[in-house]
């Protein structure tokens, strides 16, 4: 095995905190993986890596080594680039926001990987924070503002949003006409939380240009984008979701839009990878596919 080899492995059990997981990420025998680094190891006269039953931490030389393994890497693959153009291959692991991937991006992802064969994709679904690094993700598709400082973030589109309720819902706390009325009339919101830790948002509307943010109190708070809108559908608040989600129960009368007239700020959709990483072939075409998708009309779906 090679010097850039060693490297690939040792940067792969940083990243994934595991010599098992960082072995089936690269498709190897764990075994083959632990003699590489031990070997590793003794070839630099230093202890890169501290283990333990539930762990694998770099020590303070493996973090240094780890940083110049980052920038060796990323220059190998450019420079192999430039003279010897192939195909992308090997693995890809990316995490999608559910709602995207079930409408969008995976009833298009035949032409994907009819373009690209020699990529294998391992595909996660959620809403939640990723850590890209740790986890093992290449990139991530997620909808809504950019917060994270360590990631490179890709704005693909916009998304228009709509505020709505359901029918019960209203006939019980009546439907507002104006911004006043929320308060005026005892209305409440379904909170939904992107984490843990997170706190509830307040609904935003455009008026005369401006965007007004309203707090509404919530007898309610959810984590995922479906539950989000069940409880909705349910009667238990109102929501603001991007129109192409509320779309099929608008026509099916089980949600009603409030106040079109002051519409949401729309949500951004983007692709976000480690700023610290050189994207490789395969992660570089598959987000520039990715782009491609939403310029070339998912855009205009999501409108409706």
């Amino acid at each position: 095995m090679d010097r850039f080899e060693e490297m690939r492995n040792f940067v792969r059990i940083v990243e994934r905190s595991s010599f098992t997981k960082a072995a089936t990420d690269l498709q190897i025998p764990r075994a083959t993986m632990t003699n590489t680094i031990q070997r590793l190891e003794e070839r630099l006269g230093t202890r890169l890596l501290n283990r333990t039953t539930r762990q694998v931490r770099p020590t303070l030389d493996g973090e240094a080594y780890y940083k110049r393994c980052i920038r060796i890497l990323g220059e190998l693959e450019e420079a192999d680039g430039l003279f010897r153009p192939c195909a992308p291959k090997g693995l890809l692991r990316v995490n999608l926001q559910g709602t995207l991937a079930r409408m969008f991006v995976i009833p298009a992802l035949p032409s994907f990987m009819d373009e690209y064969p020699d990529i294998t994709l391992v595909v996660a679904d959620g809403d939640r924070y990723v850590d890209l690094v740790h986890e093992g993700y290449d990139c991530v598709l997620r909808s809504g503002e950019l917060v994270d400082s360590s990631m490179i973030g890709r704005r693909l589109a916009t998304m228009p949003e709509v505020t709505v309720a359901s029918p019960g819902y209203l006939e019980k706390y009546s439907m507002p006409e104006q911004i006043e009325d929320f308060e005026r009339q005892g209305h409440r919101v379904v909170s939904f939380l992107s984490g843990a830790d997170a706190k509830p948002m307040p609904l935003d509307f455009t008026i005369n240009g401006l965007v007004r943010q309203v707090e509404i109190p919530a007898n309610i708070s959810v984590t995922g984008a479906d539950l989000y809108m069940a409880a909705a559908i349910a009667g238990l608040g109102i929501i603001q979701v991007p129109h192409y989600r509320a779309v099929a129960d608008l026509k099916a009368g089980r949600l009603v839009e409030i106040l079109p007239q002051y519409p949401p700020e729309p949500m951004p959709v983007s692709v976000l990878y480690p700023q610290n990483r050189q994207l490789s072939p395969r992660v570089r075409v598959f987000t520039d596919w990715l782009g491609q998708l939403f310029a070339n009309g998912v855009e205009g779906l999501m409108a409706g």
